[in-house]
């Protein structure tokens, strides 16, 4: 699924002008009347990010991102505001929120912010991906290989590799050279870059 921009307001008229102003910006909108129908929609796997406004009947904005936080959601969320709910917008951003908007909103300011949480969600996700890899990667290697592997990334020599496994030395580099190529990597230098999420 492509990436969206969830919108979950019970205000129908607001529902229909954010839409239209965030289509009209090239950025794919889906809205929802209510923190329910969103939670009834929502799975982990949805890219994108969530304007989602502070007061609504039944479940809040605030409760609704609470129960998403608790249920591993990395969807940034930007909450739509009246005057006198900074306080809470606030409180949710220390929470982790990406960002509040107070109503009405300036429209430009609105979109550029969907779009950098638009481009923060892709790039976390991005990196998660890496990070499955490599570990992909890394548990195809064998429990010999993974001890050499610790000792190479730590710098050290084939020769005081062989001692500390009591191997011989050429037993080492058969499962450097193995573990390099199941790793992807030419290079010491390189494997600990992998690793470090550099690649």
């Amino acid at each position: 699924m492509n990436p969206h921009a969830y919108l979950v307001d019970d205000d129908e008229a607001i529902r229909d002008s954010l839409s239209w102003l965030l289509e009209s910006r090239g950025v794919l909108c889906l809205s929802y009347p209510s923190a329910e129908d969103f939670l009834a929609a929502w799975n982990p796997s949805l890219p994108g990010c969530i304007l989602l406004d502070i007061r609504m009947d039944g479940m809040s904005g605030p409760e609704l991102f609470e129960l998403l936080c608790e249920r591993g959601s990395t969807l940034p969320v930007i909450f739509l505001t009246g005057h006198g709910d900074v306080p809470m917008a606030v409180s949710a951003l220390k929470q982790g929120a990406f960002d509040f908007v107070e109503k009405p909103c300036n429209d430009n300011e609105l979109v550029n912010r969907v779009i950098e949480a638009l481009q923060l969600d892709a790039n976390q996700r991005l990196a998660a991906a890496d990070s499955d890899s490599v570990n992909s990667l890394s548990s195809r290697l064998t429990t010999r290989e993974k001890q050499v592997m610790e000792r190479v990334l730590a710098g050290t020599l084939n020769k005081v590799i062989a001692d500390e496994l009591q191997i011989s030395m050429r037993t080492v580099e058969v499962h450097r050279a193995n573990l390099f190529e199941k790793m992807g990597v030419r290079t010491a230098v390189e494997l600990a870059q992998l690793l470090a999420g550099k690649r």
